[in-house]
């Protein structure tokens, strides 16, 4: 269980008493160190140089729609299960405890190590093989014990590198000076945007599983409930489209980095 930093409490009274309006924070940094910091919304706008009115779309409170906001500072996501802030140090995610979350947190903090020893390689000796690690399954450990072979085929390891980029349509990295390692804001936004369409694709997938069988109902008998039931699919299905539309451009950040 990460420690819980305490930014915000007051005595009253000789009471020790919680300010109204702190969160717990979950805050993974860049090298993939987490903890919990309970702060109110003036700590986060010192902490992360944000004004007042960017933090409002994060209130659990109030209803806003997906939203990727991109300030000099920070970049504040509402997307889908997903609240948080990014900074070039670090994430700060707001609704660490949601069940739904629990994957995308997982997922966040093997990205951020495996970025970590792949800027830690690169700054000792030039050598970014772990980097692909960042958009690959399973532990970084069982990876970063087994390095791909590249003896008798004629491909130089850089060579391979590009063209895995290639064939999972993350190229345009590479510069005069050969392949970077991505900055630690990209890392974490893609993160959160690969969780966002991979939530939508389940809630998509379930959907066409309810259709099928109400369409074949209503094709057999046409009735009140079975014309109801194929109006609420319906909805939903327009929903989710609207939802998607929010993230579409994700095809187009896949294909710039």
């Amino acid at each position: 269980m990460p420690p819980t930093t305490n930014l915000a409490v007051t005595s009253v009274g000789g009471v020790r008493k919680k300010v109204a309006g702190v969160r717990p924070w979950l805050v993974l940094d860049s090298t993939g160190q987490t903890q919990v910091v309970e702060a109110g919304k003036h700590a986060i706008m010192r902490r992360t140089g944000l004004p007042a009115r960017d933090l409002r779309i994060l209130d659990p409170m109030l209803s806003y729609p997906s939203t990727i906001l991109g300030r000099e500072s920070a970049i504040v996501i509402n997307l889908e299960q997903i609240k948080d802030i990014i900074t070039a140090q670090e994430v700060l995610l707001l609704n660490s405890r949601d069940p739904s979350v629990a994957p995308f947190v997982e997922e966040l903090k093997r990205r951020i190590l495996c970025h970590y020893q792949a800027t830690k390689a690169q700054e000792d000796d030039g050598d970014i093989s772990n980097w692909k690690n960042l958009y690959d399954s399973g532990t970084p450990e069982s990876r970063a014990s087994s390095p791909p072979d590249f003896a008798g085929t004629g491909i130089s390891e850089s060579e391979e590198i590009t063209e895995e980029r290639k064939e999972d349509g993350k190229q345009g990295l590479e510069n005069r000076d050969g392949p970077k390692v991505l900055p630690f804001e990209f890392v974490a936004l893609e993160a959160c945007l690969e969780s966002a369409c991979s939530c939508l694709e389940n809630e998509a997938t379930t959907l066409e599983q309810e259709a099928h069988p109400a369409l074949d109902k209503l094709t057999s008998k046409i009735s009140t409930l079975n014309l109801e039931r194929v109006r609420q699919i319906k909805s939903r299905l327009v929903a989710i489209s609207g939802r998607v539309q929010k993230v579409e451009w994700f095809q187009a950040f896949k294909s710039f980095i």
